[in-house]
């Protein structure tokens, strides 16, 4: 994603309806109630889901965790429900949190600088040094925390006066309402401030009628500060980044950072000629009167069309997957590649459009793909990720013309070279030609090219290095050099548990008292690692895009809908029969092999992904509706699903070691604890009855 998961799928199902002091005298929920919770509900995955996205856009180190700010907020969340009868007053205080949150995210951003043969700088304001990592990643955690802590607190105290299930029928609701809205600004490129002024407006309406000035104040200053960063010169948001342009001093070239991230300059033919003679190597191999159909995939602002038009291509399809870079390079492109009748322009996620063409190529290039990942050892299922697995390579393959030519390029770390050319090895059946250039950040400038119908022509080195293992489908990070978590990850999250511990332990009391819902914690793991793969999923058969990312989240809450709706108006069969249903489901998406899907028509495929990836999230949540029916307090039940859940976003780095697949194998263990720990509490409260 990340794009972001939900935290509220997994977690405000778990919320048995309790009774706040005096609840008995008043009336039961009314039409406004009912508005109140689906509008509150709304807010607070309109704001998760800006967090998430706005944060990661403008701190560096962010980036290099793909959940960090999901945990927060699930942390925050549940800290809210714990409160929901509580004289603690957190939605209170929200908007002076949110201005903390906006004002030091602005005051202290973290932006990587790079320069050829020079070390990674990570700076903030101008040209002071970042604040250290565990420092900045402490208060943005903390703050995020309390963010959500009062919007989720404001959520509990309606859902409360609700029976459980008529309260999470309307929380899912506001939810795809909150998706919803989210997409539809990501289409039309919307900046910041108008997140923050929904937020804001959102925030407002929540308080009345007990609003104060001086939280309207904050509310305000908030909007202020957003309006300020959305006027910034020469930046614009697109669905995936923050793009900023840039000029360095004596320089022409106009350059692009994405998200705080050097990531390509705009270069006009001759400065390629001059300086950037790596675009044009593929050319050596090939013949002028070779190149009818050329494929680019990750076009960029242009560069690599333009010099594919000029090597004498008669028709470029250029698949880029952000529209805005596309909309730049047509603005100040100097050589106006995309307004060449020859181009034909594709937006979407290069391995999608791989998998969807019948079209056949005499050359193939990938373009830079990965150039956003500048900070080694990054684990995030990237734009790219599957674009660069040896079922990739193989599908770039299989579009080929008779006598076409593959190649790819970019700055690349030697292991990471060594496994793009073994994985290219496998593949095509042949050594690549490797012409070597310069240098940047201890990476290496490598132009892999490949023939498959003969030897690589005027080729000087072909490779003959390390083999290293390629990325598959399964384990799609490149980046990573062997199947393990970095240590740094490792610290991260064992600080994330054991911050998360002793802030449920202030918000909740004794931990001992979850003793008893010990299978809701397993439950609340099992579910998020559940929503992982059917995210991963998706994103293979049909692309990384924010437009397949929101369908996945909206799939999910329909399909929790689903449930809830069958809870409601069905009795459910006992809870084995469940139980055993779902890892019937679980092990038919662990036997359906994901190449099978991806051979199938759109459609097809569609139905076929969302029939394996829901129907276990759907029987999951009839599970959940039936145990929280006999939930004694409510509470300390949602407290050890909390808890659950953020020991489940930690054990989602073990694909990093097993692959997504052993995800499956990974929720049908936890549902079995939930299962046998379940029992042993029903037999135990049994016993105790007699």
């Amino acid at each position: 994603m990340d794009a972001g998961r939900l935290p509220d799928v997994t977690s405000a199902s778990d919320v048995k309806e309790v009774d706040a002091p005096g609840a008995a005298s008043k009336p039961g929920p009314g039409r406004a109630d009912r508005a109140r919770l689906v509008f509150s509900s709304f807010l607070m995955l309109f704001v998760e889901l800006a967090l998430i996205r706005w944060i990661t856009a403008n701190n560096v180190y962010v980036t290099e965790a793909t959940n960090f700010v999901l945990l927060a907020s699930f942390l925050g969340i549940g800290i809210g429900f714990l409160n929901a009868a509580s004289s603690r007053d957190y939605l209170r205080w929200t908007p002076a949190a949110l201005l903390a949150l906006v004002a030091f995210v602005l005051e202290f951003p973290v932006i990587l600088h790079s320069s050829i043969g020079g070390p990674l700088i990570f700076s903030g304001v101008g040209q002071a040094r970042a604040l250290p990592q565990p420092v900045s990643f402490a208060l943005v955690f903390l703050l995020t925390v309390t963010v959500m802590a009062g919007i989720g607190q404001g959520v509990a105290r309606i859902f409360i006066r609700f029976r459980p299930l008529s309260a999470y029928r309307l929380d899912i609701l506001g939810s795809i309402a909150g998706i919803t809205l989210f997409s539809v600004l990501s289409f039309l490129d919307q900046p910041p401030v108008t997140w923050g002024a929904i937020a804001c407006a959102g925030l407002f309406i929540v308080l009345m009628p007990r609003v104060r000035i001086w939280q309207v104040a904050a509310l305000g200053t908030v909007i202020i500060l957003l309006t300020w960063q959305s006027l910034t010169p020469r930046e614009m948001w697109s669905p995936y980044n923050k793009l900023t342009l840039h000029k360095s001093r004596g320089d022409s070239i106009l350059f692009i950072s994405a998200n705080n991230i050097p990531y390509q300059g705009i270069h006009p033919l001759p400065a390629i000629h001059r300086n950037k003679q790596f675009y044009l190597l593929p050319y050596q191999h090939v013949t002028r009167a070779s190149l009818g159909n050329v494929l680019i995939i990750g076009a960029g602002n242009g560069n690599d069309v333009a010099v594919a038009l000029s090597e004498g291509a008669r028709h470029v399809d250029a698949v880029e997957i952000d529209p805005l870079l596309v909309r730049i390079g047509r603005q100040y492109h100097p050589d106006h590649p995309y307004q060449s009748p020859r181009v034909t322009v594709h937006i979407a996620d290069g391995r999608q459009y791989l998998q969807d063409t019948r079209q056949r190529y005499n050359l193939i290039v990938y373009a830079l793909p990965d150039s956003l990942t500048a900070l080694a050892g990054q684990s995030a299922i990237r734009l790219e990720s599957y674009l660069l697995t040896s079922q990739a390579l193989a599908a770039a393959r299989a579009h080929l013309a008779p006598g076409g030519t593959f190649a790819m390029y970019n700055y690349y770390a030697p292991f990471v070279l060594n496994r793009y050319a073994t994985t290219i090895e496998d593949v095509f059946g042949r050594d690549p030609c490797a012409q070597l250039g310069g240098q940047l950040q201890g990476r290496q400038m490598a132009v892999l090219t490949v023939h498959p119908a003969g030897p690589v022509p005027n080729c000087a080195h072909f490779w003959h290095g390390i083999r290293v293992a390629p990325a598959t489908d399964n384990r799609p990070f490149p980046y990573l050099p062997g199947a393990t978590i970095p240590s740094a990850y490792l610290w991260m999250l064992g600080a994330i548990l054991l911050g998360s511990l002793l802030l449920v332990r202030l918000a909740g009391g004794p931990l001992a008292r979850m003793r008893s819902y010990l299978d809701l914690a397993f439950m609340g793991a099992a579910f998020l690692l559940l929503e992982t793969k059917s995210i991963v999923q998706f994103a293979l058969l049909f692309g990384t895009t924010w437009f397949v990312n929101s369908l996945v989240f909206a799939g999910v809450l329909v399909a929790v809908y689903l449930a809830v709706e069958t809870a409601r108006w069905v009795s459910l069969p006992p809870s084995p029969v469940l139980y055993a249903a779902l890892i019937c489901a679980l092990a038919l998406a662990w036997v359906v092999p994901q190449e099978a899907l991806l051979g199938l028509p759109v459609v097809s495929r569609f139905l076929a992904a969302s029939a394996l990836a829901f129907a276990p999230v759907y029987l999951a949540n009839l599970v959940f509706a039936q145990r929280f029916a006999g939930v004694e307090t409510a509470t300390t039940a949602f407290a050890a699903n909390l808890l659950g859940a953020m020991v489940g976003g930690t054990l989602e780095y073990l694909s990093l070691i097993t692959g997504y697949q052993f995800l499956l194998i990974l929720v049908g263990v936890l549902y079995g604890l939930a299962f046998i720990t379940g029992r042993r509490r029903l037999a135990a409260h049994q016993s105790a009855r007699r």
